[in-house]
């Protein structure tokens, strides 16, 4: 055991009744410093949970494997743990606590003999802001331990502040047998806890991000008033330095890291926009004195999916990922480089596949099925700092003030290009009627309709209906409440062809949410909300005919007519606690649509 360098009891009991529990060889207590980082890589390197690449053109940079069954969040064996069955509601799996911590304890049991634990005290936001909250990080992996310090603020500054007697969110992980059988990832809200167990994959074992930031974050947030939210946060700044900045939620697959760091089109640089990247993927937001609401990113690195980010797709991604990055699950290259499909450049003509197997292109499985060089979900951890486009606010113990929160959804018909909501509580329908039509590369029939309320419905760490009621009220605590609207870059032709080109045009899109914002546009009156007028959406440069942007901006109440019975079905899930307001904005719209049929 290294020299412990904190006074804070509770924290030192804590790490002395789990080792009883996981009797690991050693402790080790994670200082932040960059001495031992090199450390645990150079040990990380010896026992081959991480490989070297090549240091001249990717300086920092080491490539890991997970376990072949290991490879994504596991959503079926993900529990929330609270006294009540009811409070967890229909949106998670549900395990008494009892129960839970039995079953994981059992696991736990010495499972980290021969090993060593880490101790990684860490702050989710910004040392020190009203904002953050810390975490402390118990784990037997290495590879959790590197991926912590690029993903969180870890170290001595995370104790001192903890030494002011602050709580912070107990996390154990113990990688164990790595058996999906013994596998289990354990959020008890009441108890500020996290359990995993079994798994070495990020999602499932970096306890800071989903784990804390989302589903426990969203229950604590719910008590204190302020909320954590599956958003990106970017900021806009125009020509004379005035920055706006927006909050948006979208499902898997909808452009989300695009859309944060985005590069203006050529038809816009003109006008000089710069944009600022906050955050790519989670926002804890605050109502401040001035009755706005203000955002902070609470991570300090993006892990992001590697297959498909190219210099078309995300540019400042590819820029961001060419130094101090873990990149877990791709092709390694025979010069040491990491691939993935859809990256730029030639294929290369040989490698190793991301199961550590020999791999040519056009190679094909048993079934006559491509085998891929890169799984689907391998990915990469990186620090934001590394992004060109990162904001010179991130540690601002403040955060960013939020004008706009946007929702969208892949729609091939329904939603239009954007719309505004009519107010905050048509907006928090709006979010929490959000949905997906599932593409290819989803399992389910292609085209079907997954409902996820702002982006949250594998995240929000209690029960939904619990959650909408606290939007509703969020929106009564700001007298400057943003205003909200859904985006749709998705919708399609007759042909199946995309209408809209999206990635850096989006910019289009987002320059006419904020003339909203600044009551700069009028805007037309529609059943869903408000749609721009085609001549207020800036489209020089952008061959793009004027039929085309037509249906873009087109409502068929028809379409919206079928859409309500999708949306009944769902909120009818969540029974009498759905609050009443949710459904008089559902009969307001079917009001609205009868009389526009």
């Amino acid at each position: 055991m290294n020299k412990i360098i904190t006074h804070n009891k509770k924290l030192k009991d804590w790490v002395e009744k789990m080792a009883r529990i996981c009797k690991p060889d050693n402790i080790l207590w994670i200082d932040g410093t960059n001495e031992q980082r090199f450390l645990l890589e150079k040990e990380a390197e010896d026992t081959g949970e991480l490989i070297q690449l090549d240091q001249q053109k990717l300086p920092g940079c080491f490539l890991h494997r997970t376990a072949i069954d290991d490879v994504a969040r596991t959503e079926h064996l993900t529990f929330i743990c609270t006294k009540k069955k009811h409070d967890a509601g229909p949106n998670n799996n549900w395990m008494s606590p009892s129960s839970a911590y039995k079953k994981a304890g059992n696991i736990f049991k010495g499972a980290m003999s021969g090993r060593t634990m880490y101790v990684i005290p860490f702050s989710m936001g910004p040392v020190g802001s009203e904002f953050s909250k810390i975490g402390v990080e118990l784990t037997d992996s290495r590879y959790v331990v590197l991926n912590m310090l690029i993903m969180t603020r870890v170290g001595n500054a995370v104790l001192k502040e903890l030494d002011k007697g602050k709580d912070f969110t107990k996390c154990l992980h113990s990688k164990a047998e790595l058996d999906i059988n013994k596998r289990l990832i354990l959020h008890f809200p009441e108890d500020n806890t996290i359990w995993s167990v079994g798994s070495g994959y990020g999602g499932n074992v970096l306890l800071g991000k989903k784990c804390l930031s989302l589903r426990i974050a969203s229950f604590i947030a719910r008590r204190e008033h302020w909320m954590a939210e599956h958003m990106l946060i970017m900021g806009i700044e125009e020509t004379n330095g005035h920055i706006e900045y927006i909050a948006a939620a979208f499902p898997s697959a909808c452009g989300k890291t695009n859309l944060a760091m985005l590069v203006p089109p050529e038809g816009l640089k003109v006008k000089g926009y710069r944009i600022w990247t906050v955050g790519d993927d989670i926002a804890w937001m605050r109502v401040d004195s001035d009755g706005a609401l203000w955002a902070v990113n609470p991570e300090s690195g993006f892990f992001g999916v590697a297959p498909g980010t190219n210099s078309k797709s995300n540019p400042m991604m590819v820029e961001t990922i060419k130094k101090d990055v873990i990149f877990t699950n791709v092709l390694l290259t025979p010069d040491k480089r990491a691939w993935w499909e859809g990256a730029d450049g030639e294929i290369p003509g040989e490698g190793i596949d991301w199961q550590g197997r020999p791999w040519k292109p056009g190679m094909r499985d048993e079934k006559g099925k491509p085998v891929l060089g890169a799984h689907p979900n391998s990915r990469f951890t990186v620090p934001i700092k590394n992004c060109p486009s990162a904001s010179f606010r991130l540690e601002q113990h403040h955060g960013v003030p939020i004008s706009a929160i946007v929702f969208g959804g892949r729609r091939a018909h329904l939603a239009p290009l954007v719309y505004e909501a009519f107010n905050w509580q048509h907006g928090v329908f709006v979010g929490a009627t959000m949905a997906s039509e599932r593409t290819a590369a989803q399992v389910g029939e292609l085209g079907e309709v997954r409902r996820d309320p702002m982006a949250m419905l594998p995240f929000c760490g209690y029960n939904m209906a619990y959650y909408f009621r606290h939007w509703l009220n969020m929106g009564k605590r700001m007298p400057k409440a943003p205003k909200i609207f859904h985006v749709n870059w998705f919708k399609t032709d007759e042909r199946g062809e995309f209408l809209w080109p999206g990635f850096t045009e989006n910019l289009r899109v987002l320059e006419w949410i904020l003339d909203r914002c600044n009551n700069k546009v009028d805007a037309f009156k529609t059943p869903i909300g408000y749609v721009p007028y085609p001549q207020d959406l800036d489209m020089t440069g952008l061959n793009l005919p004027r039929q085309a942007l037509e249906k873009l901006l087109e409502v068929k109440p028809d379409e919206w007519a079928e859409e309500l019975k999708g949306i009944k079905r769902f909120f009818t899930e969540f029974k009498k606690d759905l609050p009443i307001e949710l459904w008089d904005e559902y009969e307001n719209l079917s009001k609205r649509i009868k009389s526009n049929g």
